[in-house]
């Protein structure tokens, strides 16, 4: 099969991969119709999660068909059209049981990390009965590969665990996919303002159509917290969700905080950050992380089956298989494409 390689730091490339096998009775292979591009995989690319090495198959997002499944596998046969999730989950362990499948014993997030991911035309899926998730009949399987990852990501990491509630003040500062992802699904929460940091013109134009209520660009405004706060009475928002995973973007969620309120850090951060405690010890604030769980994605999947969430909103670009290099290049210097969420079509 063919399959896109973590050559080295900031180098990918196609290389030829025998396809891979069942190695434990839980196991499924399936075959890839669709994956996807993730801004993780920008990071792991650049070193920042030193777990995953030069040489493996990157990827933890796709949708495809079951070619093979092992001896315990129970709820899946081959031929059944499923969404792959980011995280593998054993559901047995004491963490999986916490419902905090990232951090499963013999699972997690190993997709494209420790293991093989899903930028290849087959993938082995660990725990499938866990890790994979039937995809309704009708349903559009293009817009479905925004359920792997992204999704359940800007929900669980940025809207739960920053505690969005009805009438409550929101920013995001970050309006890639995962910051889009949140704005859009905190909207199920009825806050009274959610504004939308970046310094990407373009995604600022597509967060205000997608429901925020205000947009800030620190590039240009040079007093965006005292924007922000202009924009709240004068508090700051009740949940800021950190979707970037810079120094500079934690310190601005820091700026923008409000008395008891909460900061939500969704961003993979690669370099430590520093946390200014002495503007902050006495304001009832709450600083969350949280790797996505994925537990979500039956709940995300019925609202999308119901209409209520449309993910292809995010979709920007499409590519071959054989073009995914081209694709890295785009993803990586989105601002200049316009680039949101690329989809990559093995049938093409």
């Amino acid at each position: 099969m063919k399959a896109l390689i973590y050559k080295s730091l900031k180098r990918v490339a196609i290389e030829s991969r025998p396809i891979p096998r069942v190695t434990a009775a839980t196991d499924a292979i399936v075959k890839l119709s669709r994956t996807t591009i993730c801004g993780t995989d920008l990071h792991l690319i650049q070193g920042d999660v030193p777990t995953c090495q030069p040489g493996r198959i990157l990827g933890h997002e796709g949708v495809g068909r079951v070619h093979e499944i092992g001896a315990g596998v129970n709820r899946y046969k081959p031929g059944d059209h499923v969404v792959i999730s980011c995280i593998s989950a054993c559901g047995t362990c004491d963490y999986c049981r916490k419902g905090m499948c990232s951090h499963c014993t013999t699972g997690g997030w190993i997709l494209g990390n420790t293991i093989d991911g899903t930028q290849a035309e087959y993938v082995r899926i660990p725990h499938a009965d866990t890790s994979l998730h039937p995809i309704p009949e009708g349903a559009d399987e293009r817009a479905l590969v925004m359920v792997s990852d992204i999704f359940p990501t800007g929900f669980e990491c940025g809207v739960l665990n920053g505690k969005v509630q009805p009438g409550s003040t929101v920013a995001i500062v970050g309006a890639g996919p995962v910051g889009l992802a949140a704005l859009i699904t905190a909207q199920l929460y009825a806050p009274s303002t959610i504004i939308m940091l970046d310094q990407d013109e373009n995604r600022l134009r597509v967060a205000k159509q997608l429901g925020a209520t205000h947009t800030v660009n620190p590039a240009t405004n040079a007093n965006a917290a005292d924007t922000v706060k202009s924009l709240t009475e004068g508090l700051g928002c009740d949940t800021v969700i950190e979707a970037v995973g810079i120094p500079q973007t934690f310190a601005t969620c820091q700026d923008l905080v409000a008395p008891g309120g909460t900061i939500a850090n969704v961003g993979v951060h690669g370099t430590k950050v520093d946390l200014h405690l002495e503007n902050l010890w006495d304001r009832n604030i709450a600083i969350t992380t949280r790797l996505v769980d994925a537990t979500t994605a039956p709940m995300l999947l019925k609202l999308i089956k119901a209409g209520k969430l449309n993910p292809s909103q995010l979709i920007t670009h499409d590519f071959a298989f054989k073009d995914i290099e081209k694709a890295y290049d785009t993803f990586h210097a989105a601002a200049q494409h316009d680039a949101l969420k690329v989809v990559i079509n093995f049938d093409e």
